[in-house]
Formats: structure tokens, C-alpha cells, sequence
């Protein structure tokens, strides 16, 4: 199954001083995006970081991502999945954030399972498989 990664994992990824290549080779020739959404997290990230080395070793990070990884978008057809994520996750009391939504949404949509450092918000979007990277323990 393709995977769509997290800004969860991404930043794990950074502070851990660990390559690109890491986490594309995780999963062998299997298919592996981000989402437009995830892309945003990093580049606030990115504009919140103090200027200077780390700010740019960041931003060129970020690019290289964009770059390298598939960035699929919020769509029409994304939509109508988040609306119906928000919906039964208010019915049932255990709202997500906003971005996680959207994130979930472009996941479903577009038959990716979701790939993050915070399982336990995304295990409660209904019929989207969810796992954490085994070099995240």
C-alpha cells in the first residue's frame, strides 16, 4: 500500500539528523507522498525558525522534500472525504485537528495509508490505516 507521511515523521526525521534517503528507503519501491498540507506544517516551521544556519538547513530540507516526494493536493474529491471525517469524529466527540483531518482526507481519497508520529489522533478516522515508523521507537 502507498503511503502518505506526516509532518510528524518528517520532523523526527530532521532533529534526528537523518537523510531523506532514510526515510524513502524505509519502505523499498513501494510509493511514498506528502501531502500539500504536510508541506505547509513544514514551511510554517520554516518561517517560525529563528534566521540563520538552522533556518536554511530547514528550508532546504522542506524543498528537497518537495522536490524528491510526490505532494498530492487538497481536491474536490478530498473534500467530500473530510467532510464526512469532521462530520463522524463530531458525532462521536473526538474532533482532530484541522490539518490532521485534511491530511486523513487526501490519505483516503487517494488510497494511502497514513504514516505518523501521532497514531493516536489519526486511528480515529474511520477506515484509514495508520502506522508509525519503526525507527520513530
Amino acid at each position: 500500500m502507498a503511503r502518505l507521511i506526516d509532518s510528524s515523521v518528517v520532523v523526527s526525521l530532521e532533529r534526528r539528523e537523518r537523510q531523506l534517503d532514510d526515510l524513502v528507503s524505509t519502505w523499498g519501491s513501494e510509493e511514498v507522498a506528502v501531502a500539500s498540507v504536510t508541506i505547509s506544517e513544514l514551511l510554517v516551521g520554516v518561517h517560525l525558525a529563528v534566521p540563520g544556519r538552522r533556518r536554511e538547513r530547514r528550508q532546504n530540507f522542506v524543498e528537497q522534500i518537495a522536490e524528491r516526494i510526490l505532494v498530492l493536493p487538497f481536491d474536490l474529491t478530498c473534500a467530500r472525504f473530510h467532510a464526512q471525517i469532521v462530520a463522524q469524529l463530531q458525532e462521536q466527540g473526538q474532533p482532530i485537528r484541522l490539518n490532521d483531518t485534511l491530511i486523513a482526507a487526501i490519505a483516503l481519497a487517494n488510497g494511502y495509508s497514513e504514516v505518523t508520529d501521532n497514531v493516536k489522533h489519526f486511528v480515529r478516522v474511520a477506515g484509514l490505516a495508520v502506522e508509525r515508523p519503526s525507527w520513530l521507537e
